[in-house]
């Protein structure tokens, strides 16, 4: 049952609305920094070698033990949690990339509440608090929620590129495949991570989100 649960967090039905954004993609693809498969391909390893998201997957067990300790009834994890999650809020330099991370977050843990899985009180969380808080209620273990964090990411950043890309659906799933290796060696570093003691060198990612709203056009949700 844990692997459905995992199966259901991960797909792209969620209604999370994760498919309205692209986080700095459109602009990488409309500048012309992004053009075509491999150039696509290198910069998702780049991604989850070196990016944001890795802080993100390395707070999640932080973020499931504090989530597990509130609702065990301790008052102090409610702060802690709170703490971390606000902390991984203010290392996203995009006011957007911020908002989008709170209203995917709001929307699982409104989803997880419908489900029988309320929160012990009604709190702001964001995106990868909601996402262990998921994690947490549905049994899924902690190896297999970092994985698919960083799974779900990845198929995202795809189905954002096969919109804006010559690149249909058939090479975006060969490039998820090629990158389930990667995927897997870094959930495995990551889970016994901390994540205050990372760093990130997503700079051109961080310049992208920046700049999407200041496209003239655009695709996905600013």
């Amino acid at each position: 049952m844990t692997a459905l649960a995992l199966l259901q967090l991960v797909s792209p039905a969620l209604p999370v609305g994760a498919f309205s954004y692209s986080e700095g993609l459109e602009v990488l693809i409309q500048s012309g920094d992004i053009g075509e498969e491999a150039q696509l391909q290198a910069w998702l390893e780049g991604e989850l070698n070196n990016g944001m998201l890795r802080l993100e997957a390395a707070a999640l067990p932080h973020l499931r033990a504090e989530l597990s300790n509130w609702r065990a009834g301790e008052a102090a994890a409610q702060r802690r949690l709170i703490d971390l999650d606000g902390w991984l809020s203010a290392t996203r330099e995009a006011a957007e990339v911020r908002a989008q991370q709170r209203q995917m977050g709001q929307s699982l843990l409104l989803l997880l509440a419908d489900m029988g899985h309320p929160l012990p009180e009604r709190i702001a969380l964001s995106w990868p608090a909601a996402w262990a808080s998921a994690s947490l209620v549905l049994n899924v273990t902690v190896p297999e929620m970092v994985e698919g964090y960083l799974y779900g990411w990845v198929a995202n950043q795809l189905s954002a590129a096969v919109r804006l890309l010559p690149l249909g659906p058939t090479r975006a799933q060969v490039q998820q495949q090629r990158l389930l290796p990667l995927i897997a060696e870094q959930a495995e570093l990551l889970q016994s991570s901390d994540p205050r003691s990372l760093w990130s060198g997503g700079v051109g990612a961080a310049l992208a989100q920046l700049t999407h709203a200041e496209l003239y056009s655009r695709l996905f949700r600013s």
